[in-house]
């Protein structure tokens, strides 16, 4: 781990909020051990809890972590299979760090590590994840006499899948759902939580629960539009209220109506507000830049305080700390909440949906279409040259026309009283990010494809 090529490596994937890269290539076990003696000697955990996902290479990477942990003298505590979210439940549960292998939405080539503190503190970059990354590059040998910690197991399943039922119970009229995992660990975590409801309250259509980290059938990245049309599809044939689609981990869902149409992640985030102000009169809710400027609208009709974050969990995780926010949305399908230690649960936010639908007699369509007021053109990604001169020439375009505002709280957000767009660069690639939204669709069309064009300008 001390020579050169090893530190590159390193430093390649232990990226802003977690770990993640190539399996053998760039990840294998001896990483994971060394990653799991350096997560006890940066936070001083006696205890650690560890879970993973479904992927081929996840079990003897969780256990080379584990085995790392137990070498530098912490007790392991094992869950086995998990979702993202359910390793968040078992440390909060539990009130231990955790570690949970998996690499979400990439590929069947990848894996990777998400780290957090105990109840679910993540650990980011700026928040340990640099100084554990340091260890494993440079790490310092443990006490000669120092005792192995003690490993055992704890099956947090049927208490996980209590706990959001809880939080999110579901009564009213009978629902169709149908779930599509993506072959991922919602084919785990579903059957528990569904299960639990009483007899007749979901009648549910599995899609590709098989656990298989391959992917055989598409990826587990409901973002991508080309990934819901099998749930798209099944949602219609089957004629269902409501499908739900979940990434490799499950911690993030989306929602197609029973029209079988893709729902806003923001219009999501603008029900759930709706209904955790509804318990919490007058609380604040987190947004992040790129989500509809309708959810700050509808949180401040509501009485609630909207507060705006960057793009990133750990950014809204510690705003959600500061300001003791009830709940967070993401447009990336990231849903937060203060009842579940601040983390985010796909699973918890379907179960708002599906709560929301059950008490009321009207379509999905027609109940998210108030939390859906302007159009947005989702994240348009563009492959430039230069993505600082690309965005350059963009607020070079808008600078003194009349009624717009910028702001960098995040790459560039140009703002009008009737669109708005954010142009972000990647982290890792020559991208540029566009996310826009419109009074109404002609209007975003027009901006959308003006601001395309500065971007794309100088492409070959």
């Amino acid at each position: 781990m001390g020579d050169t090529l090893a530190a590159a490596n390193v430093r390649a994937i232990f990226k802003a909020y977690d770990v993640r890269g190539l399996v053998s290539e760039q990840i294998d076990e001896s990483l994971a051990r060394a990653t799991g003696i350096a997560f006890v000697a940066v936070t001083g955990a006696t205890q650690v809890v560890v879970g993973h996902d479904m992927r081929p290479s996840s079990p003897g990477l969780a256990g080379a972590f584990a085995d790392g942990v137990s070498a530098a003298g912490a007790d392991v505590v094992m869950i086995g299979l998990a979702s993202t979210d359910q390793l968040y439940f078992a440390s909060g549960h539990l009130g231990l760090p955790g570690a949970m292998f998996t690499a979400s939405h990439n590929p069947a080539a990848y894996n990777g590590i998400k780290m957090c503190r105990a109840n679910a503190v993540p650990i980011g970059m700026e928040s340990g994840l640099a100084e554990i990354r340091d260890h494993v590059i440079a790490p310092t040998p443990p006490p000669a006499a120092m005792p192995q910690g003690e490993m055992s197991e704890h099956d947090v399943l049927e208490a996980y899948a209590a706990h959001l039922l809880a939080l999110a119970p579901v009564t009213g009229r009978r629902l169709r759902v149908v779930v599509d995992a993506g072959n991922g660990m919602a084919g785990h975590t579903a059957p528990a939580v569904f299960g639990r409801l009483p007899e007749g309250q979901v009648e549910m259509t599995p899609l590709y629960f098989e656990l298989d980290g391959t992917f055989p059938h598409h990826e587990a990245n409901p973002i991508d539009p080309e990934n819901l049309r099998d749930l798209q599809a099944a949602v219609l044939a089957h004629g269902a209220d409501v499908g739900l689609a979940f990434d490799g981990d499950a911690d993030r869902c989306f929602l197609v109506d029973e029209r079988g149409q893709a729902v806003s992640p923001s219009a999501l985030t603008g029900l759930i507000a709706a209904r955790e102000l509804a318990r919490h009169p007058g609380s604040t809710v987190i947004h992040n830049l790129i989500t509809s400027r309708g959810v700050p609208e509808l949180v401040t009709r509501l009485g609630g305080t909207p507060v705006r974050t960057r793009v990133g969990h750990s950014y809204i995780k510690a705003t959600m700390a500061e300001t003791d926010a009830v709940f967070g949305g993401e447009h990336s399908g990231h849903f937060y909440f203060r009842d579940f230690w601040r983390a985010d649960s796909g699973m918890l936010a379907a179960l708002h949906a599906l709560a929301a639908l059950a008490e009321t007699d009207t379509p999905l369509s027609e109940l998210m279409a108030e939390y859906d007021p302007y159009p947005l053109s989702g994240e348009i990604n563009s492959t430039v040259p230069d993505a600082t001169a690309a965005a350059a020439r963009v607020e070079a375009s808008y600078a003194g026309r009349e009624g717009v505002t910028f702001d960098r709280l995040d790459g560039l957000t140009v703002s009008h009283a009737d669109w708005s767009f954010n142009v972000r660069p990647s982290n890792t690639e020559p991208l540029l990010r566009l996310n826009a939204e419109g009074r109404d669709r002609a209007t975003l069309v027009a901006v959308r494809d003006e601001v395309l064009a500065l971007i794309r300008e100088d492409r070959p």
